[in-house]
């Protein structure tokens, strides 16, 4: 095996552990659907063979992680969606802003970030001299919880594996973490978004900033100033 110097056996037993969790969430799901048995075809081996390889040719990408996605009736959020809410933008974005959940509007549309907070989340993109297509948006998890609760941790475990899964297709150099779900599941931490907020964290060999999620904001508007300081120095780090 070709050793990396940034990758440590914490981080491989992370992966590892995050991967086994992910087949046997989905063996599961086939299983509960009748499937008793499935070919392994040179292509699905070797997109096996391609994970976490960050410079593979054949990693698999996003739309390979939504075929895996499918109808996902792999937790209770199913029961009552319309739609999945997979994610959005620049399927090679340098910069990936993850949120929380789907809320009534993305489970209309199917779409991240379309409501009240998604308008300011644009507006917020746009000062910062990019547009919604050229970052990535998506969320913690892709079904909105009923009465726009907060998400289990069932839930959440259910729908790691593939947000893990499209960071890794996009490897962007950067992710926003919106709010409290969003920077302690990525960061796998209960310390809570205020102590987090404004400085860089490690995932997966990416800089992570967390900040307070758009939604907050429009509860509190005297902490947009906060949140445009920790976009300067995600500017400030994206123009290095």
């Amino acid at each position: 095996m070709t050793s990396n110097p940034g990758y440590s056996a914490e981080a491989a037993k992370k992966d590892l552990k995050e991967a086994l969790n992910g087949i046997d969430g989905y063996l599961r799901f086939l299983a509960e659907s009748g499937c008793r048995g499935f070919d392994c075809s040179t292509e699905s081996l070797q997109k096996i063979e391609a994970w976490g390889h960050k410079n593979s040719r054949s990693a698999e990408t996003l739309e390979d992680v939504g075929m895996d996605l499918g109808d996902c009736r792999r937790c209770k959020l199913s029961e009552h969606r319309k739609n999945i809410v997979f994610g959005t933008g620049n399927p090679n974005a340098r910069l990936v802003f993850v949120g929380e959940g789907p809320g009534y509007e993305e489970d209309q549309r199917g779409e991240p970030f379309v409501g009240a907070a998604g308008q300011l989340l644009t507006k917020i993109i746009e000062a910062m001299n990019y547009t919604r297509e050229q970052v990535y948006i998506c969320n913690i998890i892709k079904c909105r919880p009923p009465g726009n609760r907060n998400p289990m941790p069932d839930e959440i475990q259910a729908c790691s594996p593939f947000l893990r899964r499209q960071i890794s297709s996009i490897k962007p150099d950067f992710i926003c973490a919106l709010g409290t779900f969003a920077a302690q599941t990525l960061l796998e931490t209960g310390v809570p978004i205020s102590k987090l907020k404004g400085c860089f964290h490690d995932y997966m060999g990416i800089r992570v900033l967390p900040t307070y999620h758009p939604a907050y904001l429009l509860r509190n508007p005297g902490k947009k100033r906060d949140v445009w300081e920790d976009m300067q120095k995600l500017m400030k780090a994206l123009d290095h």
